[in-house]
Parts: C-alpha cells; structure tokens; sequence
C-alpha cells in the first residue's frame, strides 16, 4: 500500500507497471474505492503504467470533514500526479471521477493528454436531489439508501449474482462524512461550458442499464467535445468495469491504441 501525502491530505494509491510506461491513470465512482478497477487490469496490455487512487473520504485516504468541492477534489488529483511525476497520462474517471477528469483537464493540459469519461456527466443530477441524498445518509447511514444505489449501478441479473453482497459491503464501508462530503462536490458542478472548451482525444462509455448516468446524458457530454467517441456497453449499470471488465478493457485498449498511447 502507498500513501502519498500531499499539502493537505494523504491519498491512499496504487502504482502499478513500469514507471517509464505510458501512463493510465484512473478515478472512482462515489461510494467506492480503487478496487473498483480490480478486473478490468488483468485484460489491459502489458507495458502501461496504472495508477489507481482513493479520493479524500473514501478507501484508505484521509477523511476530512464534509463538505468537499469539486475544485479541492480536482486539485487532489493534480497534487498526486506531480508526486507520482506523471505528465500526459490518459485519464480514466468514473462518475464522479468522471467530473474530476474533466475539471482536471480543464486546468491541466499538462498532465492529461486524453480523457476516458466512464459513466458521468458534466453535470449530474440537481442540487436539490445532493441535498435530500446527504440528510438522509446523515440521519441514516449509507445504509438508509444502500438498496437503490445498488439498483443504479448494477444491473438486475447481476443484482441476482452471488458478487452483490461484496459490492454492498464496499459502499457501506465507505466513512460517511467522506461520502456527504462528494454528494455536495458533485450538487456544486455543472462543466458543461468549461467541458465544452475541451479540445483532446476522449472516450465516453455508458452502460445500458446505467439509473444514474444513462445512456443518452453520457452521450450529451460526449457531444460537448469535438471529435469525441462514445461507446455503449450492453448488460451493464453504472459501474460497467465490474459488470463487463474484459468488454471495458477492450474499449479502454482500442482507444489507447487510436490515440497511439500504447
């Protein structure tokens, strides 16, 4: 394990591959850690350098307290690329990793040469439903919306598999002030102009059973960015890496190879 500690937080992270390798570096979803990425490394070519991290209030990072913003979660991952000294990585972001990699690419060109924004959107959702979200984890737990979070991310045959119970455990594990804490970065984010100034390669991938970034909200965001590529995974909720890793690595690959990353 590794912990990179940084102006105002330690991230817990993981620095897999050759240091001299093209770097890959990837984002989670609310509510999960790095392992989130866990099945779809094995099916990604030999040679990459894969970064994973826990985003502050979740994993093994620090947990300060709530509230957080979208720039602070942005500039996390800025400090840890410059410890890690990556530059012209591609940016693989979930959700609200997702978010993070396109506020990131705004404001660093630097250390981002091409996005893959995985199941999100420049905005997601309304204020208002952040905020009817956070009162009932504060007066509840995670656990007092565990069942349709998990309905969101997974679709129903996988809801019936004997993985759930894993899954469910991740996301109720996750420390309660860390996951207000991102409810509210995402309720304070709307990048549709700044995304909409964003000229680089990126990768959109939705899944079709997807209840929180559905299909068509993924391809709008796409849509933002000329020359953009959208990718639907079939048989797969929010969290396609899970459902489908070897159909996800398999677009994550093609897409490296277009953009001669690998």
């Amino acid at each position: 394990m590794n912990l990179a500690q940084l102006a105002d937080i330690n991230l817990h992270y993981q620095d897999q591959g050759p240091r001299t390798g093209p770097a890959v570096v990837f984002a989670n979803s609310l509510g999960t850690d790095l392992r989130l990425w866990d099945d779809v490394l094995p099916h990604l070519p030999a040679g990459l350098r894969l970064i994973r991290y826990d985003k502050r209030g979740h994993g093994l990072s620090d947990c300060p307290a709530a509230p957080y913003s979208m720039g602070t979660l942005v500039r996390d991952a800025e400090a840890l690329l410059e410890h890690l000294e990556v530059k012209d990585c591609v940016f693989v972001g979930l959700s609200i990793g997702g978010m993070v990699a396109q506020g990131l690419a705004v404001k660093r060109l630097d250390l981002v040469r091409a996005l893959v924004l995985s199941n999100t959107a420049a905005k997601i959702g309304t204020r208002q439903m952040w905020q009817e979200r956070m009162a009932a984890v504060e007066a509840g737990g995670i656990a007092a919306l565990a069942e349709p979070v998990l309905e969101r991310w997974f679709s129903k045959a996988f809801r019936a598999g004997p993985s759930l119970p894993l899954w469910r455990n991740m996301l109720l594990r996750q420390p309660k002030e860390g996951y207000i804490g991102c409810c509210a970065a995402i309720a304070g984010t709307d990048f549709i102009t700044p995304t909409s100034g964003l000229r680089l390669p990126t990768l959109a991938i939705a899944g079709t059973e997807d209840g929180s970034t559905p299909p068509d909200l993924v391809r709008e965001t796409a849509a933002l960015i000329p020359g953009s590529k959208f990718e639907l995974l079939r048989r797969a909720g929010h969290l396609p890496c899970v459902e489908q890793p070897a159909a996800f690595a398999a677009c994550l690959t093609r897409f490296l190879h277009d953009i001669g990353h690998i």
